[in-house]
């Protein structure tokens, strides 16, 4: 069985598809990129689109009944590898203790000219 998420304080998805699915008390985030879910604007450089990627994902997950520390496995996908000590700097801010399993990978672009985008699976949280 699966459960569709479509999180309120998160940017509307750029193409057809949902924020985030849950099956089996897994949630499936789709990729976020750093759009302000006010305005549907990208914020501006690596750093501020990293903290706004977060963000959105922490509003997808808790739409979900998660959170980030709840997350198992992240994919990150940037732009330009020589980002990769910024995003991973900011990265740290969100993920402490029991990190989740990774992956980093440059790719040729990005939807809307984002310079990351970041998805995550997380376990549902405990009622």
């Amino acid at each position: 069985m699966k459960k569709t998420i479509n999180a309120p304080k998160a940017p509307a998805a750029v193409g057809p598809y949902v924020h985030a699915v849950e099956a089996n008390g897994l949630i499936f985030t789709s990729g976020q990129i750093g759009l302000i879910p006010e305005t549907g604007e990208l914020q501006n450089g690596i750093e501020a689109q990293t903290h706004q990627v977060f963000k959105n994902l922490q509003a997808v997950l808790e739409a979900a009944g998660s959170d980030l520390d709840h997350a198992v496995k992240t994919s990150v996908f940037i732009d330009d590898i020589n980002d990769f000590a910024k995003v991973n700097e900011i990265y740290a801010e969100y993920f402490t203790g029991d990190t989740p399993a990774r992956s980093c990978v440059e790719v040729a672009k990005l939807p809307k000219g984002a310079l990351v985008e970041i998805e995550v699976i997380a376990v549902k949280k405990e009622a």
